[in-house]
């Protein structure tokens, strides 16, 4: 095989995963396998409740498996301990949640330093790296603005701002899209290919929007737990 047809090694992979929840009466995952490779794009579909999201915090370290095996980024989870979680989970991975979860309090270039406090650079490294990331979003403009004033597009702009912080491997979305109108949609849909582009990062969106399945290298359809194409 030449060097060209060499598959990129693996960004995830997943075996055996299961997940209950309520003293084991509601099976979040049940025995799931996945492999998702560095620079991929997948898109992970499925009905509500089928573990979409579940899969996604165990990716990220927020939460374990009961039983099964997953490799992130070449790193066994199941050898982190403690602030060793932290510490993966700050450089390795960034998170895009629906609803954002930015600060209210907070100025949207305050929001987007809030990871770079694990990190060890200096505060002057850390705003100048924000007011990077939110001229890279189209926001630079608002950087003194807080979240309550922006429209839910922007919040979610800045919510990426704020995943890319760290420069992470893997870039994890939960429904990205799924509080945004169509325009919003595809503006975010764009600027989440641009940022894959740039830095051939790793790109896993939970969602139910057809639009992110039709531009995803790859769908991974779940049901009950486990991935069922």
């Amino acid at each position: 095989m030449s060097d060209a047809e060499t598959p990129a090694p693996l960004a995830v992979q997943a075996r055996g995963l299961s997940k209950r929840y309520e003293e084991g009466r509601i099976v979040a995952l049940d025995q799931l396998d996945l492999d998702v490779r560095t620079g991929e794009f997948v898109a992970i579909c499925g009905p509500s409740g089928c573990g979409k999201t579940t899969l996604l915090n165990l990716i990220a370290a927020i939460d374990r498996p009961d039983t099964g095996r997953l490799t992130v980024a070449g790193r066994s989870l199941a050898d982190l301990r403690g602030v060793q979680v932290d510490r993966f989970r700050s450089a390795v991975v960034g998170l895009v949640f629906q609803l954002h979860n930015l600060l209210p309090s907070l100025s949207i270039l305050e929001n987007v330093q809030v990871p770079m406090l694990a990190s060890n650079h200096r505060r002057g490294s850390n705003v100048e790296r924000a007011r990077h990331l939110l001229d890279r979003v189209g926001l630079l403009d608002r950087a003194a603005a807080r979240p309550p004033v922006l429209s839910g597009g922007e919040r979610q702009r800045v919510a990426i701002a704020r995943a890319l912080a760290n420069d992470p491997q893997i870039l994890l979305a939960d429904e990205p899209t799924g509080a945004l109108d169509s325009k919003s949609g595809d503006r975010l849909l764009e600027l989440l290919g641009e940022v894959r582009e740039a830095s051939r990062t790793t790109l896993i969106v939970v969602t139910h929007d057809p639009h992110i399945a039709d531009r995803a290298e790859r769908v991974v359809e779940m049901l009950d737990g486990r991935v069922v194409n």
